[in-house]
């Protein structure tokens, strides 16, 4: 759902039932004036049926709908999903509100991979920005996904995909330069392998899951230039410089926030193995400079331990209430974990 102008518009979704379920892709508008709904029918071919698409607006007054995720039932109790990576535009036809047109685009550049949970939020300059997500890989008794921490940008004005890559610390990358011309000539440089070449640099963080197993999340960063390749000055100050800051870990469903040019990230989740995480950290990146990311507020494997504990103890508390009930205190825990 989107904003345009004094109307909400929503596209598609989907609803379960314990039997069934059914995946949408017709279009409503609330009218924020007369608070009433009303459904449109654009002409021309718009997107399928499905769930967990994202929509922004262009800077021409159109909406794109980009993505989504739907499945069909292909035998007796076995369903196969689709990550959608489609592209349309729905605008109104010649400039009148109450009839619209879809339009399937065809961006150039470097696009997202398929992938369903990933957040979106404008960015400056009228840009759409795509952050995370999940690329579900299903078989008929398993589930399996690769998450991502990855930024893309969507330009409408020239409807090109960019992929959002961090430059590094600017101030670190002049003074390498001013201090390595400012070698003696006589001075050594590092041998290949040595400290001038950096590698690949793994960040480990520990998160603890809600069954109280600790979870490692293993995020590798790649320096910036490619092995055998010529390097210019800028280059190698670049790579001296180190790889940027690490950022928010892979995750999916992340909530987005773009305030002065700076783009914040609270949240989401990600799977190990069976279980399910969910985070609680905030991180924030200057989408003018794109330097590095910037941790807010860190995940705190402390406060989920205590929402361990207090899920236990609530089982405790299950039992012994049904003999002697349950006192104001004990009722609070268990409302507050069920938050």
């Amino acid at each position: 759902m989107v904003a345009w102008k004094r109307q909400l518009i929503l596209f598609g979704g989907f609803h379960e039932s314990t039997r069934d379920y059914i995946y949408y892709n017709d279009v409503y508008a609330f009218n924020l004036d007369t608070f009433t709904w009303s459904k449109l029918s654009p002409s021309g071919t718009g997107p399928t049926p499905r769930s967990g698409c994202q929509m922004s607006v262009t800077p021409q007054g159109g909406i794109v709908v980009y993505g989504g995720y739907s499945k069909q039932r292909v035998k007796k109790d076995v369903d196969k999903g689709t990550r959608h990576s489609d592209m349309f535009l729905l605008k109104p036809e010649d400039g009148r509100e109450d009839k619209w047109v879809w339009t399937r685009m065809n961006p150039s550049g470097v696009k997202p991979t398929p992938r369903s949970g990933f957040s979106v939020a404008m960015a400056p300059n009228h840009q759409t920005l795509f952050f995370g997500g999940v690329c579900d890989e299903e078989e008929e008794e398993s589930l399996s996904g690769e998450f991502f921490n990855d930024l893309y940008f969507y330009d409408a004005t020239r409807n090109r995909w960019f992929e959002g890559q961090l430059k590094g610390p600017k101030s670190e990358k002049k003074k390498r330069r001013r201090g390595r011309k400012e070698e003696p000539e006589g001075g050594s440089k590092p041998a290949c392998g040595g400290a001038g070449t950096q590698g690949p640099v793994q960040v480990v963080k520990e998160v603890v899951a809600e069954d109280g197993t600790v979870v490692t999340i293993k995020q590798v960063l790649t320096a910036p230039g490619s092995v055998g390749q010529p390097r210019s000055e800028d280059e190698d100050s670049l790579e001296e410089a180190g790889s940027p800051a690490p950022g928010p870990c892979p995750r999916s469903n992340a909530m987005l926030a773009v305030k002065h040019g700076m783009l914040y990230v609270y949240g989401g989740m990600f799977e190990a193995g069976d279980r399910q995480v969910t985070l609680s950290d905030l991180h924030c990146l200057d989408l003018h400079r794109m330097e590095a990311w910037k941790a807010l507020v860190e995940m705190d494997p402390e406060t989920q331990e205590w929402l361990e504990e207090t899920d236990s103890e609530e089982d405790s508390e299950e039992v012994e209430g049904a003999e002697g009930g349950v006192d104001d205190h004990d009722s609070g825990e268990e409302s507050g974990a069920g938050d």
